[in-house]
C-alpha cells in the first residue's frame, strides 16, 4: 500500500472517530461470504457503519485525535479488526448478540467483540451483556421524567376522582366564613 493511500485512510478513520460517539472493535474473520453480507445488511438497517481496517492505521488515527485517549483499546488490536461505528450506544452490542445467538455448541461465535468505546468508557469482550443492557441518554432522561411525573399524576388523579366532593367542601367552607 502506498504512503498516500495510508494517509488518506488514516484521515478517513479520524473523521469517522470524530463523527461517531460509540465504536466497537470486532473480529469477523472466518465468516463466510453469506454471513458477512448478512452482517453488513443488518448494520446498514440499524445505521451502524462497519469498516474493516488495518490495526496500525487505526492506531495512528486514534493517536491523532486530541482530547480522547484510546490507548486502552490498543491491546485488542490483534488479528483482523472490523469497527462498528454507531450513534446509538447499544445497537452494535445487540447486533453482535443477536447475530451470534444461533451459534452451535463448540463453534466460535463471530462477530466477536474485542473491545468498545461507549459513552466515554472502555469495555472488553466480557462486557457484551452489560453493553446490551446499557441505556442511552434519551432513555435515562425519559426515566427521570416519568419518575418526576408520577407523584403529580397521583395528585391529579385523586383530585379528579374526588374532585366534586373536594370542590363542594371548599365552597361550603368559604360560604360559612362569609
Amino acid at each position: 500500500m502506498k504512503k498516500e493511500d495510508k494517509s488518506r485512510i488514516i484521515v478517513e478513520l479520524t473523521d469517522l472517530l470524530k463523527k461517531y460517539p460509540h465504536l466497537y472493535l470486532t473480529d469477523i474473520e472466518a465468516l463466510n461470504a453469506a454471513k458477512t453480507s448478512k452482517l453488513r445488511r443488518e448494520c446498514f438497517k440499524q445505521d451502524i457503519k462497519l469498516v474493516v481496517v488495518k490495526n496500525t492505521l487505526l492506531q495512528k488515527a486514534m493517536e491523532s485525535i486530541e482530547g480522547t485517549d484510546y490507548s486502552e483499546l490498543f491491546t485488542s488490536f490483534k488479528g483482523n479488526t472490523a469497527i462498528m461505528f454507531s450513534h446509538v450506544a447499544k445497537a452494535p452490542a445487540r447486533l453482535i448478540k443477536d447475530f451470534t445467538k444461533d451459534v452451535k455448541k463448540g463453534e466460535e461465535a463471530k462477530p466477536k467483540l474485542k473491545g468498545a468505546y461507549v459513552q466515554e468508557g472502555f469495555y472488553t469482550a466480557s462486557d457484551l451483556e452489560a453493553l446490551v443492557a446499557i441505556k442511552s441518554r434519551e432513555e435515562l432522561v425519559g426515566d427521570v421524567i416519568a419518575l418526576l411525573q408520577s407523584p403529580l399524576k397521583n395528585v391529579v388523579s385523586a383530585l379528579q376522582s374526588n374532585g366534586g366532593q373536594l370542590i363542594h367542601g371548599i365552597l361550603k367552607t368559604l360560604e360559612e366564613r362569609n
